[in-house]
């Protein structure tokens, strides 16, 4: 469990940057909700990735 959560954070980016490729490829870059939402995702995976990997020692 303590793995999963120690990379929580990356999975929050990678998913976040998987919605802006596949945004990309169906050329839906102008909707700003989609785009925001995505954006939300990476920020929040960041800064849990930070914080998590802080307080979770091996």
């Amino acid at each position: 469990m303590k793995g999963f959560l120690k990379n929580l954070g990356l999975i929050l980016i990678v998913i976040g940057a998987a919605i802006l490729i596949a945004c990309s490829f169906t050329h839906n870059v102008n909707n700003n909700v989609i785009l925001g939402t995505s954006l939300l995702i990476m920020i929040i995976g960041w800064v849990g990735y930070i914080y998590l990997n802080k307080k979770i020692v091996d």
